[in-house]
């Protein structure tokens, strides 16, 4: 369980890197819309996880190599802003759990019609 200072953190994170991300050059991250959905970082602030969730399912590699190449200009910007002890190094990761939740939300209802029709 995250202390409340860690994640006091994690949404400090969140928020520097959603306005940096709009100020990235990079074509593959420009091209898709790309949302920050959660952040996880460990407590000795030195490796922080970035979940990101893209619209286009499609471009979604792309948009983490992308991220991953411009992780140097987001780490300096994001230490200059935070100003921490450690900045902590970036791994950006493809978030599914929005469609783990449409899955689960799909099988609920479908048990739910089963059930209705052996009434």
């Amino acid at each position: 369980m995250p202390s409340n200072r860690i994640g006091r953190i994690n949404e400090e994170i969140q928020r520097e890197l959603s306005a940096l991300m709009r100020r990235l050059k990079d074509p593959r991250v420009q091209s898709g819309m790309v949302t920050i959905t959660h952040v996880d970082t460990t407590g000795d602030l030195r490796y922080s996880r970035i979940y990101v969730s893209a619209l286009d399912k499609s471009q979604e590699q792309d948009i983490l190599k992308g991220l991953k190449s411009a992780s140097g200009f987001l780490r300096r910007e994001l230490g200059s802003a935070l100003r921490l002890r450690y900045t902590p190094e970036l791994q950006f990761v493809a978030d599914d759990s929005i469609q783990h939740g449409a899955h689960i939300l799909e099988v609920l209802r479908d048990i739910e019609r089963r059930e209705e029709e052996e009434e």
